[in-house]
């Protein structure tokens, strides 16, 4: 009979890891991500929380050297979440990056109350002092006293259709650094290459481009987010444009993130316009073109 190695020669069981351990950052708030609803009420990370909290993390991996800019060229910063809805992002800058730089503030603005209000609660339990949400829309938010004429850096993450062109309009109103816009949906340049296709036949061979429903609706995406480029660019912005996720979570995953570099490219209102004419999209030119 085999005899059992003796208890010294053993291997040593593995170390016990918390695998939430493993994934939080110092500081950070269990209780906020339970009100997220990226930890389980008993404070469990499962997959799917943790996937999602990896996408947040890579979110911010991007969003950190814009605060980081701000700050380092003055004392104070804010940040205006568009179109916030539950401020999800917001809570998230807050708790990893600037609750203990007293001269940052976040907005979030959203024109549904009932999220304002839990917002405001959720600020006011976890002790988030400089954090306010405003029930507003685009419009109101340019214009009101609540927030200050100048807003440092402009966020707007899953803004449908014109709500992302909305957040633009806020951005160069308040003149801000940084923008960081993630557009869903967008449905207002298809509808209007739709609208004009007959029109558009006669007039240019590019319409075989959106001559099919399921080319309109995706053409239409695309050349409105090349739209907003040229916008910003012709504003004195630097355009980046990336993945935010893998195609395997999202396909509404385009990032947009300009930068003020005061230097307007030279050619991109012209461009804009060309293409305007071009695809038969006149009618676009005063959410393109206009000026806040």
């Amino acid at each position: 009979m085999k005899r059992a190695a003796p208890l010294a020669s053993r291997a040593p069981k593995a170390a016990y890891t918390d695998p939430l351990a493993e994934v939080l950052r110092p500081g950070q708030s269990v209780e906020l991500l339970k009100e997220l609803h990226i930890l389980t009420r008993d404070g469990k990370l499962n997959q799917d929380s943790r996937r999602k909290l990896k996408q947040v993390y890579h979110l911010c991996n991007f969003i950190e050297p814009l605060l980081d800019d701000v700050l380092g060229r003055q004392d104070t910063l804010t940040l205006a979440d568009h179109g916030a809805g539950k401020s999800y992002l917001g809570f998230i800058l807050y708790d990893l990056f600037l609750k203990a730089r007293p001269g940052a503030h976040i907005y979030g603005i959203e024109t549904r109350d009932d999220l304002v209000e839990k917002s405001r609660e959720l600020a006011a339990r976890l002790g988030f002092e400089r954090m306010s949400f405003l029930n507003a829309t685009v419009a109101e938010s340019i214009t009101t006293e609540s927030l200050p004429p100048r807003i440092d850096i402009v966020t707007a993450l899953h803004a449908c259709n014109t709500a992302t062109d909305d957040a633009i309009q806020f951005a160069l109103a308040k003149q801000a650094r940084h923008i960081v816009l993630v557009p869903c949906c967008q449905a207002e340049v298809a509808a209007v290459l739709r609208k004009h296709k007959n029109e558009s036949f006669g007039k240019t061979p590019l319409s075989e481009i959106w001559r099919h429903p399921i080319h309109t609706r995706e053409f239409g995406s695309q050349l409105t987010n090349v739209l907003r480029c040229l916008q910003l660019e012709s504003h004195g912005y630097a355009v980046t444009v990336t993945e935010l996720v893998g195609w395997e979570h999202s396909l509404k995953n385009e990032l947009i993130i300009a930068t003020q570099a005061n230097a307007p490219r030279r050619n991109a209102r012209e461009r804009l316009q060309q293409i305007l004419v071009e695809l038969n999209l006149q009618e676009l030119e005063a959410r393109f073109l206009g000026t806040p």
